[in-house]
């Protein structure tokens, strides 16, 4: 019997009154977010759903996350967190292929319309079950259905977690491989439990620990190093639905924040705004972490000067629970590098055959991290999967004493704004668009953002449409990180002998 809630479980009873969650001016004990996710529990066993059921969730950082999360894994379940930025055609898309039962949705607000959005995608899916989480504390009433709190009335606070084994699914995180549509990565209890544990290991504590959670919480990294390991450390978590620096910087100030997790255009962002005047450096903070992107080595060595605390850069997919690798605690951090193999794990490079290779190739992982496959893809599991070891699509070199330092993307991902985003899936929505014949999608550069997403387009003959108009319309089919900002109409596009685009001639 293992179930990841023990993170929960075990704080609520040690450590009952202490604060487990900041939001707003709410601050919630470590029992009460138990009990509201024995409720959760109580109220998904009542509607059928039981051990091996999929429940989706998209919610930004609020309470309603661990509320719903650690309620649907006591109940036995799966939990299926999707991007609060997904459109109503993509919402439908995860529902259906992660064969989702339930559905809890954010109600969302006038900036973020997440809760129309849900619905529409829950109509066109064959999930059974939608609840709302409601934008108004308690509100037992929503345009879209049925609340949590109107489900919630007379469920028991109390409830004894379903029996899982360490190899049951716990969390299908979404990820886009080179192929377009998302494919859910399947993480373990085991998978997820060890990975929030050996992370926690890391990170000195500072007895009173506080974590400024801003990472997105459906997102691997928030949610194992911040929200599961956080958890397990019984330290107070200050919510932060959307990263805002000014934001960051007085709630680190007022909360006495002593643990940072961001991606490289957060730690940018901090810094612009110290610069720029427009916050305080806290004196609290004890440990910032870096993931999800190279971290520039400027950023890095001015972040040290300015806060007076190192940066330690990890490395990680969703595909590893995520973390792989990181600079890890009594061993020399080295700027650029993404350090050595966490406990447990190990790394090697390879070759596009799987033989190692010596001085650069491509990063391969075997360990307690790996992911027990892609959810009902067979095939994709067996084309990254061998012996245990799980290939990443990242090219790195390897130094003598160990450290990995990536040097480029196999699978021409972009970051964007720590997002990852994968040109063909926009290549393939563009070219449903009546008036264009091809669409090659690649990188740029962007000072904030770290990558920018630009197309080249080449139009069908006779059509007239603004390159203006092409990115509204991208901007209504696609989410907000990824849909084309800039697009360039072209001729021709360069090309290999085999029609093969030349991307990098593009970028």
């Amino acid at each position: 019997m293992l179930n990841l809630s023990i993170v929960l479980e075990d704080s609520a009873r040690e450590a009952p009154d202490r604060t487990a969650v900041v939001f707003g001016d709410l601050r919630l004990s470590y029992s009460f977010v138990n009990t509201v996710a024995n409720q959760v529990a109580n109220l998904l066993v009542s509607r059928g759903v039981g051990r091996g059921d999929k429940v989706a969730l998209a919610c930004p950082n609020s309470p309603y996350f661990p509320f719903v999360y650690f309620g649907i894994l006591k109940a036995g379940a799966t939990v299926v967190p999707l991007n609060v930025l997904l459109q109503g055609r993509e919402i439908a898309y995860h529902l259906d292929d992660s064969q989702a039962k339930a559905f809890f949705c954010f109600e969302g607000t006038p900036e973020l319309p997440l809760g129309e959005r849900g619905l529409a995608g829950f109509e066109a899916s064959g999930a059974e079950i939608f609840f709302v989480l409601p934008a108004t504390p308690l509100a037992t009433e929503s345009e879209f259905g049925e609340t949590l709190w109107a489900a919630l009335g007379g469920m028991s606070g109390e409830f004894e977690p379903v029996q899982t084994d360490p190899s049951d699914t716990a969390v299908i995180l979404y990820t886009s491989g080179t192929t377009g549509q998302p494919k859910g990565a399947e993480l373990s209890h085991q998978n997820m439990l060890l990975n929030a544990m050996v992370a926690d290991t890391m990170f000195p504590s500072a007895g009173d620990d506080v974590y400024l959670a801003t990472l997105p919480l459906f997102h691997s990294f928030g949610q194992t190093v911040v929200m599961n390991g956080g958890f397990r450390r019984r330290a107070t978590l200050v919510l932060l639905p959307r990263f805002e620096p000014v934001e960051a910087l007085r709630l680190m100030n007022a909360e006495g924040v002593t643990l940072f997790a961001g991606v490289p255009t957060m730690y940018w962002a901090l810094l612009t705004t110290v610069h720029a005047g427009g916050g305080q450096v806290p004196t609290t903070l004890k440990t910032a972490c870096s993931g999800g992107a190279a971290l520039p080595v400027e950023v890095l060595k001015d972040f040290e000067t300015t806060f007076s605390v190192p940066i330690l850069e990890g490395y990680g997919l969703s595909e590893t629970s995520p973390v792989a690798s990181f600079n890890q605690p009594g061993k020399v951090a080295k700027a650029g590098s993404i350090g050595t193999p966490i406990w447990g794990v190990e790394m090697k490079l390879i070759d596009a055959t799987w033989n190692t290779a010596e001085e650069i190739g491509e990063i391969a992982i075997r360990g307690h991290n790996v992911m027990k496959g892609y959810y009902n893809r067979p095939e994709a599991t067996a084309e990254v999967m061998n012996d245990g070891w799980f290939r990443t699509g990242d090219i790195a070199t390897r130094d003598e004493d160990g450290y990995y330092f990536i040097v480029d993307r196999a699978k021409d991902m972009i970051i964007r704004g720590g997002f990852n985003v994968y040109p063909r899936e926009i290549e393939e929505v563009l070219m449903t668009h009546e008036a264009v014949s091809l669409a090659a999608v690649v990188g740029v550069a962007h000072e904030s953002h770290g990558e920018e997403i630009k197309a080249y387009v080449i139009l069908k003959p006779e059509v007239t449409i603004t390159e203006e108009a092409l990115v509204e319309w991208g901007k209504e089919m696609m989410a907000q990180y990824k849909y084309p900002r800039i697009v360039e109409f072209r001729d021709a596009l360069p090309m290999t002998a085999t029609g093969k685009i030349l991307k990098r001639e593009l970028r």
